[in-house]
């Protein structure tokens, strides 16, 4: 990504509607996911570390970053701590010297950035223990592609069709595959369809004002509760639950 971007993430990663209530979401996921006790984790793409402290209440963090900046503002923010351990490489060159496997690997909004993306999917099976999943979102619809994606430096946004082929090309079984951010998919639309027809990137990591925030937080997180129950058809995102199939 964008040095830049990095900076920009670090600012509001804990306030941003949009990280905030992601995190609900995938909190409720992860509970879901029923680990062992002391899971061993690893987040592909860790960044900021937006999501460290969540994952390391299921069990023991490793976060893989391939930016020093990244790594330097994620230990600014988590402070010292034994249950989180953070990395610099690059998926998925670097993978061989994690040496060691997991219960669960997660990319949050990171395959998009990978150019081999079913070769990076391949490699992270390959450090899943006997039975162990894989949780990752990743940008919906190439028809969405916008200056955001390349400030952001995205190679892709997913069908979902396309997302199930890379996994199960992979070798990986697929558990869940729905779309999500579906109840502000309006206004996200019509959002980008601006920014494309513009040609420029509207302020999308500014935190808007308390109301406005905790309203949009409020909406987003309430599909924690909407994921239990349906895969919604459409959305701005797709998630998916994988596993190694042993």
């Amino acid at each position: 990504m964008n040095p830049s971007a990095y900076d920009e993430m670090a600012g509001v990663q804990e306030r941003h509607w949009w990280y905030v209530a992601r995190r609900e979401i995938l909190c409720c996921q992860l509970r879901q996911l029923r680990l062992p006790r002391n899971a061993e984790i690893l987040e592909v793409g860790s960044g900021t570390g937006a999501n460290l402290s969540l994952l390391a209440r299921f069990g023991r963090v490793t976060g893989l970053e391939m930016e020093q900046r990244a790594i330097e503002l994620a230990r600014r923010s988590l402070g010292a701590r034994d249950d989180i351990r953070l990395l610099q490489g690059r998926c998925p060159e670097d993978l061989d010297r994690l040496g060691q496997r997991f219960d669960l690997v997660c990319l949050f909004d990171v395959l998009e950035h990978i150019e081999q993306d079913r070769l990076a999917l391949e490699r992270l099976k390959s450090l899943l223990k006997p039975g162990g999943r894989l949780l990752l979102t990743v940008p919906a619809y190439q028809w969405m592609w916008g200056p955001h994606d390349e400030h952001f430096h995205h190679r892709r946004r997913y069908a979902k069709a396309q997302l199930l082929d890379a996994c199960r090309g992979a070798g990986f079984s697929v558990v869940q595959a729905c779309h999500f951010n579906t109840l502000l998919f309006p206004l996200a639309l019509a959002e980008r369809l601006r920014e494309k027809w513009s040609g420029r990137r509207g302020p999308a990591t500014r935190t808007p004002p308390w109301a406005l925030n905790a309203l949009l937080a409020r909406v987003f997180a309430a599909e924690r509760h909407l994921l239990a129950r349906i895969a919604p058809p459409f959305g701005l995102s797709l998630l998916v639950v994988a596993g190694t199939g042993t």
